[in-house]
């Protein structure tokens, strides 16, 4: 079998041409003018195609002769507009869709993300499988476009087109430089990564690049197309892993010092929101589109939130079982390390960002440039077939909320984080593909709480209450809020607010209206109250996730690496 594979010349792509190889599959690789091909050229058997996802004449050329394609590359660093994201992510998908399609290829395996299913505000999500339904508002521009892209993916699926997506998270190993570990080894080797975990345990599920690797092939060669056609799968290592003693663990055997020092969550969350702030106000706007900042709220969510994925499906379907274990794969990447020349070799700066496999539509675009509407799956013009299993996954429209404040990751990542982009708008170019089936997702699959409405407060009964007149009265106009409570003892209360000596109580007068008749007003706490915390709808990111969500985590198969 031929096998056509996007990202060759990144860290997933490489290991996949070299796993197609010994199985004995012929390699074409889809390769960017300007690429580093050495490593490929020198592999037997395998075929370079100059070209990329912006050149349809590129991909018709790519895929012809190809029985699957397996498509790694995507746009997953830090820094980006929407219509990058957009072009590099969903478009250059369809495109490549397109010509496969036309290439009487019959297997197409798109390796997504479960950045896909990363809501804007939501807590930690322990064990979710793919019944989990897409959010109603993504963290960002890049989860918003892989979770597009993964939708047109698995509605395309047809008898003869076999298509299905693969979700690992955070993938690590050899001749990884630019995914997850490399950033942050590299940042606790230069002394400048704390322990952001807040003192709680962040339980996340990682997946080793051999992992990762079979569970693709097992998709483009083995399994059942009536089994996986259609269906996205989480993929990821037996272990489940806590990841700031698993940090501190390769430091360790690195010779690098542990995270610290420790810092609470909130100071942390302020921390980067700060760098992320001041990243993109810096003037040069060609230095934004081709840097990343240091630290992003992205990045602070994928350190700080659990989120563990249920690889049931992807063993019954896909026959996958982990091919390596955790510390099978710490020792061959120690060895690696030593034999690149030590960490500071590993993790210094590349000229060719590896994780980068998708064109830049605008490479110095400045960062908020206009943002065009991206394209959604097609419309249901004749019924859904009902779903082939019941763990299929929901396919609903995308819905992005309008201005969000967002932010990125360090296994994944971000652009403009503050928008999450619309999803609107008639698809590019001819692509003809059943409508995604709209079955609503089970009631048993997991929400999180930031997924929930917010609660509305009944207003209090009866006539206002006369008005108390004094200093508050100019806080009430200013803010909206009911006049401050008055404390301290009966005399200390009736001397300073002559209303209560009537009765004893403010706001006496017959109708048992309270003074203070903000909704949910608890005058134990008015003194804590912060301006505008009042008829928010919405707790804190952190507290939204103590009530209650069971969920992913959003780095890593990468889009060659980081997802």
């Amino acid at each position: 079998m031929k096998i056509l594979i996007t990202g060759a010349t990144g860290f997933l792509g490489g290991h996949l041409a070299d796993a197609c190889l010994r199985s004995g599959h012929g390699v074409r690789a889809l390769v960017r003018p300007g690429s580093n091909t050495d490593r490929l050229r020198a592999l037997p058997g395998v075929e370079l195609v100059t070209g990329d996802l912006t050149r349809p004449d590129s991909l018709r050329r790519a895929a012809d002769g190809c029985e699957a394609v397996l498509h790694s590359a995507a746009r997953v660093v830090d820094h980006g507009t929407r219509a990058q994201f957009t072009e590099a992510n969903v478009t250059g998908t369809l495109r490549l869709m397109d010509a496969a399609r036309a290439a009487g290829v019959r297997r197409f395996v798109f390796v997504s993300s479960p950045s896909a299913l990363m809501h804007l505000r939501e807590g930690d999500r322990l064990g979710i499988d793919e019944t989990t339904p897409y959010p109603t508002r993504w963290f960002n521009d890049y989860c918003a476009t892989k979770a597009v892209a993964e939708q047109h993916v698995l509605a395309a699926d047809t008898a003869g087109f076999t298509t299905c997506a693969l979700r690992p998270r955070g993938i690590w190993g050899p001749r990884d430089h630019a995914g997850f570990l490399p950033r942050l080894i590299g940042a606790l080797h230069a002394g400048r990564l704390p322990d952001l975990s807040g003192g709680k345990h962040v339980l996340v599920s990682l997946c080793h690049v051999d992992n990762a690797v079979d569970a693709c092939l097992r998709a483009a060669v083995s399994a059942p197309a009536e089994r996986i056609g259609g269906r996205a799968y989480f993929v990821a290592d037996a272990e489940t892993t806590d990841l700031w003693p698993f940090l501190a663990d390769v430091a360790a055997r690195l010779g690098c010092p542990p995270p610290a020092p420790r810092i609470p969550l909130p100071a942390g969350r302020a921390l980067a929101a700060a760098v992320e702030t001041a990243w993109r106000l810096r003037p040069d706007a060609a230095a934004r589109a081709r840097s990343s900042p240091p630290l992003s709220r992205y990045m602070m969510a994928l350190l700080t939130r659990s989120s563990t994925y249920d690889t049931t499906a992807a063993r019954r379907d896909l026959g996958y079982t982990p091919v390596r274990t955790q510390e099978d794969g710490l020792r061959d990447l120690v060895r690696w390390v030593a034999s690149q020349g030590g960490v500071a070799s590993w993790t210094a700066p590349r000229p060719h960002p590896a994780h980068t496999h998708t064109p830049d539509a605008t490479p110095h675009a400045p960062a908020r440039a206009p943002h065009p509407p991206m394209p959604e799956p097609p419309a249901a013009a004749t019924p859904a077939p009902p779903p082939k299993a019941e763990h299929r996954p929901a396919l609903p429209r995308p819905r992005s909320s309008p201005e969000a404040d967002s932010t990125e990751q360090p296994f994944p990542h971000p652009a403009d984080a503050t928008d999450t982009p619309p999803v609107s708008g008639p698809a590019p170019g001819p692509v003809s593909v059943p409508a995604p089936d709209r079955t609503p997702a089970p009631s048993g699959s997991s929400r999180t709480a930031g997924d929930a409405p917010a609660c509305r407060a009944g207003q209090a009964s009866g006539p206002a209450p006369a008005p108390v007149r004094g200093p508050a009265d100019a806080r009430s106009a200013a803010t909206g809020r009911g006049p401050r409570p008055v404390r301290g003892s009966a005399e200390q209360r009736e001397h300073r607010d002559p209303s209560l000596r009537a009765s004893g109580k403010p706001g006496s007068d017959g109708s048992g209206a309270p003074a203070d008749t903000r909704p949910n007003h608890d005058p134990t706490r008015a003194e804590a109250a912060r301006p505008g915390d009042a008829g928010r709808g919405m707790a804190p990111e952190g507290d939204t996730a103590r009530r209650g969500s069971t969920d992913p985590a959003g780095p890593a198969g990468r889009e060659d690496t980081s997802r």
